[in-house]
């Protein structure tokens, strides 16, 4: 890991951040300085994050950048089985296990979905995404379970990438939650930026951040402790409905971000706290996608049945 401290000149006063940057350090591009942004790697004014590559810098102002070491620049094919609901030349779409990274990182540089779709796939997978991310137009976290689309060629991923801008494209998530959100529906509209106290984690922000909009429906209680919860996206906030039913209250099970201090001061009973612990993943399943295909323009739309995790947890729970 790299650290590169550096401070704005008087003369350089006014410019755009990811510009300035760029001329200060020669072996960053711009594209990769932005995407250091986007990670939270640059931080100024002591440990404050940026998170706009536009913002203007100004004199005196001190900015630290980290430098991730490097990944292999190529990630290998994997033979890595895959649940494959439909796929065709130019777009597969593939329902994610938990515990399946996306895309190689320098935490998980192998055993990813990237490197079981370059095995599948042999060849055919766009590479619009750059080279660790061939083929991926959107993510869900390692631990949430769900129906991805991931493109195979150029047209199909610029197309797909469009629509996730504009937000045309429908998701839905199931959720399980602690407690019963009341109203049972609404929604919930917010900015979600860096928490200020912790750079891991998102939070609702008073000022700043970006829009989020989550619908969010209680499809039934869940014993007499949760709910299960069904959310609609309208944006793709990272951690949104995380963060958005933490929000309100109704952090989802087993999320070890957002729920821990929740389960640590509420929960009591010792077998819930069991079931706490042996569920180590937020209980959280990508189960609707639908968007127009980007090549045909024909209206496609995919739907998984409840995962066997969360079906587990409820029958955990449902007697409690």
């Amino acid at each position: 890991m790299e650290e590169i401290e550096l401070k704005v000149s008087e003369d350089a006063d006014g410019q755009r951040l990811d510009r300035w940057l760029t001329a200060q350090i020669e072996d960053l591009s711009r594209n990769r300085l932005q995407a250091l942004i986007a990670d939270s790697r640059i931080t100024t004014d002591g440990d404050r994050i940026v998170t706009d590559a536009s913002k203007k810098v100004r004199t005196g102002q001190r900015y630290i950048v980290t430098v991730p070491p490097p990944i292999p620049a190529r990630p290998e094919p994997e033979d890595i089985p895959l649940d494959v609901i439909y796929e065709d030349e130019h777009l597969i779409v593939i329902d994610k296990p938990i515990g399946l990274v996306v895309h190689p990182s320098p935490g998980h540089l192998t055993g990813t979905l990237v490197n079981a779709l370059l095995h599948h796939c042999a060849g055919s997978l766009s590479g619009i995404g750059g080279v660790t991310r061939p083929g991926i137009v959107h993510r869900l976290d390692k631990d949430t379970s769900g129906i991805m689309v991931c493109a195979k060629s150029d047209r199909a991923h610029q197309g797909l990438v469009e629509q996730f801008q504009v937000h045309s494209i429908e998701r839905a998530y199931r959720a399980v939650v602690w407690g019963m959100p009341s109203p049972r529906a609404g929604r919930i509209e917010t900015n979600i930026g860096r928490d200020p106290k912790n750079r891991k984690r998102m939070a609702v922000v008073p000022s700043g951040g970006k829009l989020a909009i989550t619908d969010y429906e209680v499809i039934r209680p869940v014993g007499s402790l949760a709910a299960l919860v069904d959310c609609h996206l309208f944006t793709g906030r990272t951690h949104q409905i995380r963060v958005h039913m933490k929000s309100i209250g109704h952090p989802l099970i087993g999320d070890p971000v957002y729920a821990a201090h929740m389960t640590a001061r509420k929960i009591k009973d010792s077998v819930i706290r069991g079931v706490v612990s042996a569920y180590n993943n937020q209980a959280l399943q990508a189960y609707k996608l639908g968007f127009k295909h980007p090549v045909t323009s024909e209206q496609v739309g995919f739907e998984a049945e409840i995962s066997k995790d969360i079906n587990s947890l409820i029958s955990i729970i449902e007697p409690l």
